[in-house]
């Protein structure tokens, strides 16, 4: 071992000194039983030797870069990709080994930048771990300290470029998308060309002399995203995926769910990807593979497509009917474009053993758990991690510490040494669903949702909680408790800034203020609430929700927000699902949709089609159907559940502006009739008493 490795590794004893003093601090957390021939949520006896196995001596010391190398596509478009091979004596190793590929769209260089900062020594030893450490409840600071304590997680290694992959015996590809970064071509923004490129990759890797002809896919965020969709074409050397916070359905998590588009998100996404872009190749320079034509094609590309989609957003909110939207824009909304089906992963198809990252608040945290049931593999070869956080860091405050899961790289390695490598390291026996309940404690499950709960109605009554201060404080009951005919207005407001969905949007960073971050009772001003009577025993609520609404508007569109809150008994109602519907939108798809056995929807599937929209009629009541974010959450007793009704959640949601000149964004109206009733339907462990 090299002096400067033998440094790390006295570095990283001293870390898991630290991390067991640290872990004195958190709060115990208990498990719930994993199925049968599985471990628990710290992986049992086999973690420490995962652990050892990151953060002990390597295979190899050193690392050498190969950068800017052009990889031709079958239709003559150069893709550039970054290939890190191990070594040791000043030596690159003729060894044959796997290979793990990252395919970026906010280009390689920027990913190559962070990873070299978490190799400057002593920042992911000592410094991280040192932010980490702080934790300051009740001090205001919570909601910061919430993110920093994730920060000797592991969650940073395994979301860069890993280069501790390299020494311990794998190469790395770091790949530029088409159309981004520092490769030619139009960007296709997840189309049916870049899933062709990922398997021309794959392919091109296979052949190399040092590939030994396995290959896995990592990445995060946008990265997650390429790599399931790397996976769904089952392509036989992708024999391995660790996705961290990824997507296998940008619909519904993200570009229009019910029809309300993410514009806290998508504009600055699209924005960033497109100036990211623009950056020329510094590294063919360093490393003498500057190539004058190539540049030029490169720069012909950007040029004729400076700013993909920005067209689609401006259109969207430029025009003011549906007339002059586009036919780029209208392919969103049309369910059989290429467009929009490319922003699906038929995960169905994936073959590859993959390990998800993800979160019931984050940007993508909608469609997680239906993205793992649909993934057709067994539990040994699916793994998911759903943590009670945002995009950023995913709630994986404490992993590595005692009774916690391990570290993200320590499982990444595990995951690539078991499935490329073919190492019978117990990773395959790690618990198959590991889940943080909101309000409750980390848990392991053997599926998504839990088998006791039972989907049950709770209607809206017009009796008052004395809970809530709202625009109405009704009650939530399991019996309909309404008596007459009462509309209850409510109108567009912008006290959803301060809302734990626009700590969503902008990826948990507004989580700091607790005060919007965990508790609703701001936004709360601006709504309708119906509040159940306290449960007396723990109530879990696991799977999908459904809010049934009987709506009547002034103009001839609206647009509902719904959410369903956990409200403590000292008052703070802190968000757990949420869900949003443009009113003429609201034609279900029966196919696509789910119900529970009293015909109720527990996920009304949404067409989303502009040849289906239904205009509204002024005073004429119509029914809603929206489907809430599944969720896995326990009442403590004392607790109260709580359903919200919004007329609008900007930034989170905002309709595009041929529906909201339709709505001329008027107050709007729930009728509360015993004859058209509103409920949510829910799944219970235990009946709320009345």
């Amino acid at each position: 071992m090299t002096s400067a490795a033998r440094t790390r590794w006295w570095a990283r004893c001293a870390v898991v000194v630290t991390a067991a003093v640290c872990a004195l601090q958190l709060a115990p957390v208990g498990g719930g039983e994993p199925p049968e021939g599985f471990t628990g949520i710290d992986g049992g006896a086999a973690a420490t030797a995962w652990t050892a196995t990151v953060d002990g001596p390597q295979p190899y010391s050193d690392m050498f870069p190969d950068l800017a190398v052009p990889i031709t596509m079958s239709d003559g478009t150069v893709l550039k990709a970054d290939i890190i091979h191990p070594g040791n004596g000043g030596k690159r190793t003729d060894e044959k080994l796997p290979t793990v590929l990252q395919i970026q769209g906010y280009s390689k260089i920027a990913l190559n930048v962070a990873a070299a900062l978490l190799e400057i020594p002593g920042v992911d030893t000592v410094l991280l771990p040192w932010i980490a450490s702080f934790n300051f409840p009740g001090s205001g600071l919570d909601g910061l300290t919430d993110l920093t304590r994730q920060l000797d997680s592991g969650v940073l290694q395994a979301s860069a470029h890993n280069l501790d992959l390299v020494r311990g015996g794998y190469h790395l590809v770091q790949l530029d998308l088409r159309g981004t970064g520092t490769s030619e071509g139009l960007w296709q923004v997840f189309g049916e060309r870049e899933r062709q490129d990922a398997e021309e990759v794959i392919d091109w890797i296979a052949a190399q002399p040092w590939s030994n002809g396995a290959v896995g896919a990592m990445g995060t965020s946008f990265t997650g995203i390429t790599a399931l969709q790397a996976a769904e074409r089952g392509h036989p050397a992708l024999q391995a995926v660790f996705a961290n916070v990824p997507s296998g359905d940008l619909i519904d998590d993200i570009v229009a769910p019910g029809g309300g588009v993410g514009f806290g998100f998508l504009p600055f996404w699209l924005l960033a990807v497109n100036l990211s872009k623009m950056t020329p190749d510094v590294e063919a320079l360093l490393a003498g593979r500057w190539d004058t034509a190539q540049q030029l094609r490169w720069l012909r590309d950007r040029l004729a497509d400076p700013m993909t989609m920005m067209d689609v957003v401006l259109n969207a909110y430029g025009a003011t009917t549906v007339d002059q939207l586009s036919e780029r824009t209208r392919a969103i909304i049309d369910p059989d474009s290429p467009f929009r089906t490319g922003l699906k992963t038929a995960v169905e198809n994936v073959t590859a053993p993959t390990f998800i990252i993800e979160a019931w608040f984050d940007i993508f945290g909608s469609t997680a758990t239906e993205t793992y049931n649909n993934i057709p593999l067994p539990m040994e070869q699916k793994k998911l991690i759903m943590g009670d956080g945002y995009h950023v860091g995913a709630g994986v405050a404490g992993f590595g510490h005692p009774g916690m899961p391990p570290r993200l790289d320590v499982l990444q390695r595990a995951w690539f040494d078991k499935w490329l490598k073919g190492i019978d390291n117990g990773i395959d026996k790690y618990s198959p669903l590991t889940v943080k309940q909101q309000g409750g404690q980390w848990t392991s499950m053997p599926s998504f949702p839990r088998a006791d709960q039972t989907h049950q109605r709770m209607y809206f009554s017009d009796r008052h909680s004395g809970t809530a201060a709202s625009v109405y404080d009704g009650m939530l009951s399991a019996r309909p408790l309404q008596e007459g005919v009462r509309d209850l207005t409510i109108a567009p407001n912008l006290l959803s800034l301060c809302s734990r969905d626009t700590a969503r949007i902008w990826a948990g960073v507004p989580a700091i203020v607790v005060a919007c971050g965990e508790d609703s009772r701001i936004w709360e001003n601006a709504g309708l609430t119906f509040t159940s009577n306290p449960v007396t025993e723990a109530t879990t609520i696991s799977g999908p929700i459904a809010v049934h609404l009987n709506a009547v508007h002034d103009t001839r569109d609206g647009y509902w927000v719904v959410t369903v809150n956990d409200v403590a008994p000292e008052g703070q109602s802190r968000e757990i699902s949420t869900g949003q519907l443009v009113a003429s939108l609201r034609a279900v798809d029966e196919a696509g949709s789910t119900r529970s056995a009293s015909g109720d929807y527990t996920k009304p599937e949404l067409y989303l089609d502009l040849d289906r929209r239904q205009l509204t009629e002024p005073g004429v009541p119509v029914t809603l159907d929206l489907a809430l974010t599944p969720i896995d959450a326990v009442l403590q007793p004392g607790h109260r559940l709580r359903v919200d009704v919004f007329a609008s959640n900007f930034p989170r949601g905002l309709p595009p502006t041929p529906v909201l000149v339709d709505s001329q964004l008027a107050p709007q109206h729930l009728r509360l009739d015993p004859d058209a009733p509103s409920w949510v339907n829910i799944p219970l462990s235990v009946a709320i008493p009345e």
